[in-house]
């Protein structure tokens, strides 16, 4: 199987971009973002903070991570009524990802 982000390294910045707007972003992935923000700025030529950069190559709309949170808090509920479970964040995120940024 191969890695989801082989070359495709902006792939794992959306996919935390996605988990960061849902509430799922792990302390360790934030940290390790923020310090790479400045290397972020300078491949892309902008400023900002690392939701700030992928956010404007991907030309999102004002509130977008408010909108995602609201698919996600909408569609949890119905995950967990119809499996009896709690939704993967991660798979949420992948699925949310390749559904609406087709590669």
């Amino acid at each position: 199987m191969t890695d989801r982000y082989d070359g495709k390294p902006f792939l794992r910045l959306l996919d935390s971009y996605i988990l960061d707007a849902i509430g799922h972003l792990d302390a360790e992935s934030e940290r390790i973002l923020s310090g790479m923000e400045p290397e972020f700025r300078e491949t892309v030529g902008t400023a900002g903070d690392w939701r700030t950069i992928v956010a404007e190559q991907m030309q999102f709309p004002v509130g977008m991570q408010g909108a995602v949170r609201e698919v996600w808090d909408k569609g949890r509920v119905k995950f967990v009524e119809a499996q009896a479970r709690e939704p993967d964040p991660a798979e949420f995120a992948r699925i949310f990802v390749d559904s609406n940024f087709p590669r």
